[in-house]
């Protein structure tokens, strides 16, 4: 019985890749403690699963095309940085998603509803934050450097996607970081 690690999320485009690769060469140059995500690397989670067995990956795609099924196509801006779990200790540093937050959230609730129905799947404790992870803070002195340079980068720009589909991706870790395959695609079909 072989498991795949899954999520479920949205391409960001290469425009966004492009402003947010931009975006981790200025940020890099302010302090080496930071493990970059790869532009290729780059999504907007909206549900991580986990370990998936390969007999359920069927359901968990048709469970993720009905919930799409709600929702119309939509645009989303990212915008804006941040960091979980706060500014004193970041740990991840991500780019706000402002248009298409909303829709994001549904979404996430459609589908984490849908998962919980399949059964092997949990809620998640924290909030649904829209975000698009550009790093991950490994050392005590990049978090204070990270901390510093947030306030400088409100307004930061990352362009806008149309977004028309909903993908369930494989992840699959390696040495080099993971590797994320399509393995399930979901056309945005609402109203």
């Amino acid at each position: 019985m072989a498991r795949r690690r899954t999520f479920i999320g949205i391409d960001i485009g290469d425009a966004i890749r492009g402003s947010a690769k931009a975006l981790q060469k200025e940020l890099a140059k302010v302090d080496p403690g930071v493990k970059w995500v790869t532009p290729e690397s780059m999504h907007v989670t909206l549900l991580f699963l986990g370990d998936v067995d390969d007999r359920e990956l069927h359901a968990v795609c048709k469970a993720v095309a009905t919930a799409a099924r709600g929702e119309p196509s939509f645009s989303l801006r990212v915008s804006g940085l941040g960091v979980f779990p706060n500014a004193r200790r970041p740990k991840v540093v991500w780019a706000g998603v402002t248009d298409g937050a909303d829709v994001l959230r549904r979404l996430h609730t459609a589908l984490e509803e849908k998962m919980m129905a399949l059964g092997g799947y949990r809620s998640e404790e924290r909030g649904y934050t829209p975000h698009l992870t550009l790093g991950r803070v490994n050392t005590p002195e990049a978090a204070v450097a990270v901390a510093a340079e947030l306030p400088k980068r409100t307004a930061w720009q990352g362009g806008r996607v149309t977004v028309d589909e909903v993908l369930v991706y494989d992840s699959e870790l390696n040495s080099d970081g993971p590797v994320y395959t399509v393995v399930g695609r979901a056309p945005l079909a609402g109203p």
